[in-house]
This record gives structure tokens, sequence and C-alpha cells, in this order.
């Protein structure tokens, strides 16, 4: 028993040892080689692999045998790829029952250079998706390992996985956007792949992803991943390449700028786009455009950039709904003021919130006379959106300044950003010329009413004036009725109790009656009237000097009652305009003429107490940019004037005409029954004295020339007489 037992002892000590040695150490044969490589071959017929000798080790605990070989190849054709290792598992039991089988394969690859590994699965499986991989990738390198696991028949089962690791990747899918330096951990299972801790460069841009993953649903991907980056000064070259195509009317200088950007989106096998969500948070340091915008009679000081500076932005996008919500400074002019932000556009309709605070810059709207206190803060705020037909409908603007406040709702422009739809208008602000205005605007059925306790008219009057010019953004049919306690024309006249109408069509004025009183017997009437395609229009005015003072060439004018009248038909008219009774303290062109024709008393006159007219006429014509006037006269007890001529509008003034002193008038008068020897004389060079003058060139480079005349025109004499008969 001692024998036998001390045998048993030793046999067992001897399998403890042999176990231990092949659990430790294992023991190399090629005797596996050929199911190996039949397991391989299985997975695809146009696969050849070479083995070297295999090494056992066993696993006591599950009774099987772990076989591991090392710097194996695999071939395709003439395509190869090197093997850091290949390890599988053996049932014991299968073998003592003889009945070999392997349940799994593990394969190592060495560091392959991707475009070989690319084309060494197209020599076997040439699908599109590999061909445009190979004409893509143009460099990098992949290592990979491979779990497969087999099912009772050795086939492949869905388990498989692929591990790796991807470095210095570059694609060259586009000339103009260069993507290289891609590095990741990869994970590939049936049906996902995922990429996890990424590093690439995007056309010289750094950028960061904790995971991109793709997920095979039916006939197409879906794609999962973020993106992100530190802060990135966006040069010149990609400036012009990510915004130039899509923003052509936009000069982006300077853009720096960090995100965070979550998105998923979906892809088919012919790398068509669907569903496409984004969640992006930006954070943008600085943000410079030039500055192509016609700003400046808003912001007067504005600069030639326009920078947005520490903006904090959320963008979201889902099926055709954009979302953007932004926040930060913009330095517009001297001194950056703060800028909120949120834009919504779905199916094409695009919604538009904004507050602009400006703090320590000026702001100003030129036709309602307002200009905000550089000291004070002025809050701007705008609701606006924009339909498919390109029309813009603002809900809401509004400025509010302390107790200023200059409300605009619910106007509608057209594509042309002509004003298509009139809301409401409320005005209760102190004005540039510290005038008090408070008017309301508002609809009425189908008209409009305008009421209020005051407003100044100063810069609104050139536009009555010129309407043409001034109301083809308003493109309305409509009725405005109009009751304003008191207009102010400027800081000394005003008129009370202004009312009337004015009707619009076709971007025009087609009627209007509006009546002013400056005092009980003093008036201002303002009527057009329309019939077919003829408009006739007439202003009369007790005191001329408020509308006539605000042409610049004329100063020191005084007194005066202004008659006009115009007759419009086919875009030409006909115009006449009569101011009686006036006087001139300053005329510069006038004084020139005097002053060549040696005529100094009378410009002393003038430049002194002013040389009173007793009547002015002008008869003229416009068409397009061209005045021809056909006549002007003067006529006062100093001088009288008579020209015509023509005016380019911006470009030449041509003007000729006669002026003839007050004695020689005078003379000219009481020798009525001799006109002929006053006009003839009954010497040779006896006569009539005057001067005779043109006027040329561009309106700030004016010449002027004069003639000492010894006759008067027929034409002169014949308009003296009119006006001596008149009279």
């Amino acid at each position: 028993m001692k024998v036998i037992t001390k045998s048993l002892l030793i046999l067992i000590f001897i399998l403890v040892i042999f176990i231990s040695y092949l659990s430790i150490f294992g023991i190399e044969t090629d005797r596996f080689n050929n199911q190996i490589s039949n397991k391989i071959n299985n997975i695809n017929k146009k696969i050849e692999v070479e083995l070297k000798k295999i090494k056992l080790i066993l696993d006591p605990f599950n009774l099987k045998l772990n076989v591991k070989t090392f710097g194996s190849i695999l071939k395709s054709r003439d395509e190869i790829i090197e093997i850091e290792n290949i390890k599988t598992q053996i049932s014991l039991k299968s073998l003592i029952e003889n009945k070999f089988s392997i349940e799994n394969l593990e394969i190592s690859t060495k560091s392959l250079k991707i475009k070989n590994l690319i084309s060494f699965f197209r020599s076997f499986q040439n699908t599109p998706e590999l061909f445009i991989l190979e004409k893509s990738i143009k460099g990098g390198y992949l290592i990979a390992d491979i779990k497969l696991e087999f099912d009772e028949k050795g086939k492949v089962t869905d388990n498989y996985k692929i591990n790796g690791f991807l470095k210095d990747i570059k694609f060259d899918i586009f000339k103009k956007y260069n993507f290289q330096k891609f590095n990741s951990i990869f994970e590939y299972q049936k049906d996902n792949l995922s990429f996890n801790n990424i590093e690439f460069s995007f056309n010289d841009l750094n950028f960061l992803s904790e995971n991109i993953s793709f997920k095979k649903i039916q006939n197409s991907f879906l794609v999962n991943g973020n993106i992100n980056h530190k802060a990135l000064d966006i040069k010149e070259k990609n400036l012009s390449l990510f915004f130039k195509p899509y923003l052509p009317e936009i000069d982006v200088k300077k853009l720096r700028l960090s995100s965070n950007n979550d998105f998923s989106f979906k892809i088919s096998k012919k790398f068509k786009f669907d569903d496409f969500k984004l969640d992006t948070k930006v954070s943008i340091d600085e943000f410079s455009i030039t500055n192509k915008f016609n700003l400046k009679k808003f912001l007067p000081n504005i600069k030639e950039s326009l920078n947005f500076l520490d903006h904090k932005l959320s963008i979201k996008y889902s099926k055709n709904n954009l979302n953007i919500i932004g926040k930060g400074s913009v330095l517009l002019q001297d001194k950056d003021d703060t800028f909120i932000y949120s834009i919504n556009k779905k199916n094409n309709i695009l919604n538009l919130k904004t507050s602009l605070n400006i703090d320590d810059n000026p702001f100003k709207i030129d036709f309602l006379n307002y200009k905000k206190d550089e000291k004070k803060d002025a809050l701007l705020q705008l609701e606006i959106s924009k339909n498919i037909k390109n029309q813009f409908f603002v809900k809401s603007f509004s400025i509010k300044e302390e107790k200023n406040i200059i409300k605009f709702k619910n106007l509608a422009l057209n594509e042309k950003l002509e004003i298509i739809k009139l809301g409401a208008i409320n005005l209760d602000y102190i004005d540039a010329e510290k005038q008090k205005n408070f008017i309301k605007f508002y609809p009425n059925k189908k008209e409009f009413n305008l009421d209020g306790s005051y407003f100044n008219a100063n810069k609104l009057i050139d536009s009555l004036l010129t309407e043409d010019k001034n109301t083809n953004f308003l493109n309305i049919d409509s009725k405005i009725n109009i009751n304003i306690n008191k207009i102010y024309l400027d800081n000394e006249y005003n008129l009370q109790n202004f009312t009337g109408d004015i009707s619009f069509k076709n971007k025009e004025i087609i009627k209007a009656n509006l009546i002013g009183n400056f005092s009980s017997d003093k008036k201002l009437k303002f009527i057009i009237n329309t019939v077919d395609d003829n408009k006739i229009t007439t202003l009369y005015v007790d005191r001329a000097k408020p509308i006539v003072k605000r042409y610049k060439f004329i100063k020191g004018f005084d007194e005066g009652i202004l008659d006009f009248y115009s007759s419009k038909k086919s875009g030409a008219s006909n115009s006449q305009l009569r101011i009686y009774d006036f006087k001139l303290k300053e005329l510069p062109l006038l004084t020139k003429i005097l002053t060549l024709a040696s005529l100094q008393g009378i410009a002393d006159i003038l430049s002194g107490e002013g040389i009173r007219f007793e009547e002015f006429e002008m008869n003229f014509k416009n068409k397009g940019n061209l005045m021809t006037i056909d006549e002007i006269y003067a006529i006062g007890p100093a001088i009288s004037i008579l020209m015509d001529g023509y005016v380019e509008k911006n470009n030449l003034i041509s003007l000729r005409g006669t002026l003839v002193p007050a004695t020689t008038i005078n003379k000219f008068i009481g020798s009525l029954p001799v006109l002929g020897k006053i006009l003839v004389g009954s010497k040779t060079g006896e006569g009539v004295f005057g001067v005779s003058f043109k006027i040329k060139g561009p309106p700030k480079k004016l010449e002027t020339s004069v003639n000492p005349i010894k006759t008067l025109t027929p034409r002169f004499i014949t308009r003296t007489l009119e006006k001596i008969k008149k009279n």
C-alpha cells in the first residue's frame, strides 16, 4: 500500500508538473495549422494564410487549450497583410472525442498602411464604398484586434468585434478641403462602428471628439457624434472658403471662436443625407465684418468694421427647424453695446427677435428728428418675421430712452422692402430741437387715423414738397385722416389745428387736402388732385419763410407769401412758383453778379438790410433728373431779374439772364410815351443800362460771368409791362 500510495503521489506530482508546465509555458506544434487555415479560408475563399508553429497553453479550469501563433501572413492575390498574432481556443472534450472544433478566433495585426489594407479587401470584395475610400484616403496607419466566434457548423456568428487604433489618416475628398491627422480608437461590431477619443485637423484647424458612431438601420446608417474645439483663429484662407460661397454679401475679416457640437444624421448607401440634427454651443471671442450697410443715418459714428465680441450662442437644428439664441457685445461705433438675439427658421419661415442696448453712443432717426442723448441708454427692440414669399412682417419695433418712446407695430414689407401694410405707430418723445412730439397712428376700418397733440414736422417738409422722391417706399392703397393740434414747422413757426387727409395709390400720393393755421388770418393749404394720369399739386402759404429758408442757396429770407402750382402727367411736370412781397439779406450768386457788374451799392444793401422784391415767379419743367427753367422773373425796388436755363440733378447747372438796376427801370417806366427814344436813344450808344450774366458748372464749382448791355430785350420789357399793368 505504501508503494502504491507513493506511486500515486509521484504520478499526481508529475501530472501537476505537466499541467503546470502546459499552463505556463505550453508547447509548440504545427498540428492545428490546417484547421486554423481552413477556418480563415471559410470566412473568405479568396484569403490564404501562412502560419508558423503554433503554441498551445492549457487552461485547466475551463478544460481548453489556448492556441497562439506569431508572424503570420494573410494573402489575397498580390496583396499581403502582416499579422502580429492569431489566437483561438480548442475544447479538450472535442480533442478527446476526436471532434476538433474552434469556438473563436482572435487576430491582431501589425501597424498597417491603411491604403494597403483597403487594397487587400478590394482584392476579394470590390465594393463602391471601398473604391471611394481608396481614392479618398491618402495616408495613415491602422492597428486592429479582430475577434471572431464560430457556431457548431463552423460559421462566423454575429458576435464578432474589431477594435483598433487609427493614426495620421489623411483624406482628400475635395481639393479645397484638407482633412488630415485623424487619430482615433475604433470599435466595430455587427452594424455598429464607433470612433472614440478622436483628434483631427481640418484645413489646419484642430478638432476633438469624444465619440462618433455609425449604426446600421435597414438600408441606411445612423450617425451620432460630438465635435468640439478650443479657441480657433480662422485665417483669411478659411474665411473665404467657409463664408464666401454661402454668404457672398458679407465680407468676414476676422473670426476667433470655440464650440461644442452634438450631431446626428442618417446617410444612405448612396451617400444621401437625411434627418440631420445639431445641438451646438459656440463662444465667439471676436467676429469682424466689413461694414457694407447703409447705417450712417442711424449710427453717426459707425465704423468701417463691425465687431462682435464675447458672444455666447446656442444653436439647435432639427427637421428644417433652426433655433439660434445669442448674447454678447457689438462694437459698431466708439464704444461697445449689448446685443441679444434669437432666430427661428422653420419651413423657410424666419422669425427674428433682437434687442440692442445703446450706451454712450449716438443714435438718431432723421425723418423723426429723434436724437438720443449720448449720456443716456436707449433700448432698441425688434421682432420681425419673413415668409416664403420673401415678405417681411415687423411685429414690433421700439425705442425706449427714459421717457422717450417710439413704437411701430404690425408693419409689412415686400421683397423690395416697400411698405405694403401699416399697423400702429406711437410717438412720445422730445426731439433733437427740444420739441415735444405726441402722436398716434392707427387703423380705422379700411383707413388710418393720425391724431395727436404735438408733432415737429421740420424734417418732413421737404418730403411733402417732393413726395414722388420720398414716398416710393410706401406701397399701400389707403387713406390717412390727419388731426393734430399743433405742428411745428421750425423753432419760430407752427401751425395749429392741422387737419385733412392724404390718399395713396401705386406708391404715390394721388389726393391730399391739408390745412393749418398760423394765426386767425394766416393759413397753409396743401392740395393734390389726380384725374386720370394728371396730378395737380398746389401749395399756398401765407408765411413763406419756413418753406423757402430751407433751401441752402437762399439765406436771410424774410416775410413773403408762397403760391405753388404743378401739373404732372406721364412722369413729366410743369410747375409755377410765385412768392410775393419778401426780402433777401443773403444770396451768394446774386451778390457775385452785382459785384462783377460794379453794382457794389446794391450788393451792400443785399448783405446789409436786404433787398425787397415785390414778386418772384419761376416757371419750370421736371422730367427725370432734368429741370428745365423756362423763366425766372423777379421785380423789386432795387433790381429786377429775368433768367432761364436748366439744372441736371447733382451734375450741372446752366443759367443765363438779365439784371437791371432800379434807376433804369424807373427811367423806363417814366418814359413809356416815348418808348422808342429810350430803347434806341437820340445818339449812338445811348440806351438802357443793365447786365447780362451766365452761371454754369457743377453745383460746387459754379462759374459766373457778366457783360454790360445798353438795350433791354423785348422779353424783359414785355414781362415788366405785364407786372406794371397787373399792379
